[in-house]
Protein backbone atom coordinates (compact mmCIF):
# COMPACT_ATOMS: atom_id res chain seq x y z
CA UNK A 1 0.00 0.00 0.00
CA UNK A 2 1.15 3.53 -0.60
CA UNK A 3 -0.05 6.92 0.49
CA UNK A 4 0.51 10.34 -0.98
CA UNK A 5 2.66 12.67 1.11
CA UNK A 6 3.48 15.64 -1.12
CA UNK A 7 6.15 17.79 0.47
CA UNK A 8 4.79 21.22 -0.37
CA UNK A 9 7.37 22.93 1.84
CA UNK A 10 10.04 21.63 -0.54
CA UNK A 11 8.18 21.90 -3.84
CA UNK A 12 5.27 24.24 -4.43
CA UNK A 13 3.78 21.98 -7.13
CA UNK A 14 4.05 18.73 -5.13
CA UNK A 15 0.37 18.63 -4.25
CA UNK A 16 -0.77 19.17 -7.85
CA UNK A 17 1.71 16.50 -8.94
CA UNK A 18 0.10 14.05 -6.51
CA UNK A 19 -3.30 14.92 -7.94
CA UNK A 20 -1.97 14.51 -11.48
CA UNK A 21 -0.74 10.98 -10.78
CA UNK A 22 -4.10 9.96 -9.38
CA UNK A 23 -5.94 11.50 -12.34
CA UNK A 24 -3.59 9.67 -14.72
CA UNK A 25 -4.35 6.51 -12.74
CA UNK A 26 -7.97 6.75 -13.85
CA UNK A 27 -6.65 5.97 -17.32
CA UNK A 28 -4.30 3.23 -16.13
CA UNK A 29 -1.19 5.41 -16.27
CA UNK A 30 -0.47 6.26 -12.63
CA UNK A 31 3.12 5.03 -12.69
CA UNK A 32 3.83 6.52 -16.11
CA UNK A 33 2.78 9.94 -14.80
CA UNK A 34 4.63 9.41 -11.52
CA UNK A 35 7.85 8.53 -13.32
CA UNK A 36 7.52 11.40 -15.79
CA UNK A 37 6.88 14.00 -13.09
CA UNK A 38 9.69 12.63 -10.93
CA UNK A 39 12.07 12.91 -13.89
CA UNK A 40 10.90 16.46 -14.66
CA UNK A 41 10.67 18.01 -11.19
CA UNK A 42 11.77 21.43 -12.39
CA UNK A 43 8.92 21.65 -14.91
CA UNK A 44 5.81 20.13 -13.34
CA UNK A 45 3.50 22.91 -14.48
CA UNK A 46 1.63 22.96 -16.70
CA UNK A 47 0.51 19.35 -16.46
CA UNK A 48 -0.99 19.13 -19.95
CA UNK A 49 2.31 18.41 -21.80
CA UNK A 50 3.01 15.56 -19.40
CA UNK A 51 -0.45 14.12 -19.99
CA UNK A 52 0.04 14.35 -23.75
CA UNK A 53 3.50 12.77 -23.54
CA UNK A 54 2.18 9.63 -21.84
CA UNK A 55 -0.84 9.33 -24.14
CA UNK A 56 -3.67 10.32 -21.82
CA UNK A 57 -7.06 11.54 -22.93
CA UNK A 58 -6.10 15.12 -22.06
CA UNK A 59 -9.66 16.43 -21.73
CA UNK A 60 -10.53 13.75 -19.14
CA UNK A 61 -7.24 14.29 -17.33
CA UNK A 62 -7.64 18.08 -17.17
CA UNK A 63 -11.26 17.71 -16.04
CA UNK A 64 -10.17 15.49 -13.18
CA UNK A 65 -7.31 17.77 -12.22
CA UNK A 66 -9.28 21.03 -12.35
CA UNK A 67 -12.11 19.50 -10.32
CA UNK A 68 -9.71 18.62 -7.51
CA UNK A 69 -11.23 15.14 -7.48
CA UNK A 70 -8.48 13.63 -5.32
CA UNK A 71 -7.52 16.66 -3.21
CA UNK A 72 -9.46 15.54 -0.14
CA UNK A 73 -8.02 12.02 -0.26
CA UNK A 74 -4.49 13.37 -0.60
CA UNK A 75 -5.00 15.79 2.31
CA UNK A 76 -6.22 12.81 4.37
CA UNK A 77 -3.07 10.88 3.45
CA UNK A 78 -0.95 13.84 4.59
CA UNK A 79 -2.87 14.16 7.87
CA UNK A 80 -2.67 10.41 8.54
CA UNK A 81 1.03 10.42 7.75
CA UNK A 82 1.72 13.36 10.05
CA UNK A 83 -0.24 11.63 12.83
CA UNK A 84 1.96 8.54 12.36
CA UNK A 85 5.13 10.64 12.58
CA UNK A 86 5.94 10.88 8.90
CA UNK A 87 8.00 13.93 8.04
CA UNK A 88 9.47 12.89 4.70
CA UNK A 89 9.52 10.27 2.00
CA UNK A 90 10.17 7.54 1.34
CA UNK A 91 9.29 5.94 4.66
CA UNK A 92 8.45 2.30 5.17
CA UNK A 93 6.62 0.78 8.13
CA UNK A 94 7.21 -2.84 9.02
CA UNK A 95 4.37 -4.31 10.99
CA UNK A 96 2.72 -7.45 12.29
CA UNK A 97 -0.94 -8.18 11.79
CA UNK A 98 -3.00 -9.52 14.62
CA UNK A 99 -4.50 -12.77 13.27
CA UNK A 100 -7.56 -12.33 15.51
CA UNK A 101 -8.46 -8.81 14.39
CA UNK A 102 -7.85 -6.17 11.77
CA UNK A 103 -5.22 -4.41 13.90
CA UNK A 104 -1.67 -3.86 12.72
CA UNK A 105 1.24 -3.21 15.08
CA UNK A 106 4.12 -1.20 13.66
CA UNK A 107 7.40 -2.59 14.93
CA UNK A 108 9.99 -0.83 12.78
CA UNK A 109 10.45 2.02 10.34
CA UNK A 110 12.93 2.47 7.52
CA UNK A 111 13.46 6.07 6.45
CA UNK A 112 14.85 7.25 3.15
CA UNK A 113 15.97 5.33 0.12
CA UNK A 114 17.42 2.07 1.41
CA UNK A 115 19.15 -0.82 -0.34
CA UNK A 116 17.60 -4.27 -0.42
CA UNK A 117 20.07 -5.43 2.22
CA UNK A 118 18.68 -2.94 4.76
CA UNK A 119 15.14 -4.26 4.29
CA UNK A 120 16.29 -7.87 4.43
CA UNK A 121 18.29 -7.33 7.62
CA UNK A 122 15.41 -5.56 9.36
CA UNK A 123 12.84 -8.15 8.29
CA UNK A 124 15.10 -11.05 9.26
CA UNK A 125 15.66 -9.48 12.69
CA UNK A 126 11.94 -8.98 13.24
CA UNK A 127 11.13 -12.53 12.16
CA UNK A 128 13.71 -13.87 14.60
CA UNK A 129 12.24 -11.78 17.43
CA UNK A 130 8.56 -12.44 16.71
CA UNK A 131 7.03 -14.37 19.58
CA UNK A 132 5.54 -17.72 18.75
CA UNK A 133 1.76 -17.84 18.79
CA UNK A 134 0.25 -19.50 21.83
CA UNK A 135 -1.69 -22.68 21.07
CA UNK A 136 -5.42 -22.11 21.33
CA UNK A 137 -6.04 -25.57 22.75
CA UNK A 138 -4.02 -27.67 25.18
CA UNK A 139 -3.01 -31.10 23.92
CA UNK A 140 -4.98 -33.98 25.47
Amino acid sequence: MFADFPLESIHKFAFKAAEATRCAGEQGKFWEMHDRLFANQTSLEPAKPHAEAIGLDVAKFEGCLSAGKYAEAIRKDVADGAKAGVSGTPLFFLAYTDPTSTKVKTVARLSGAQPYAAFKAQIDQLLAEKPKAEPTEKPK
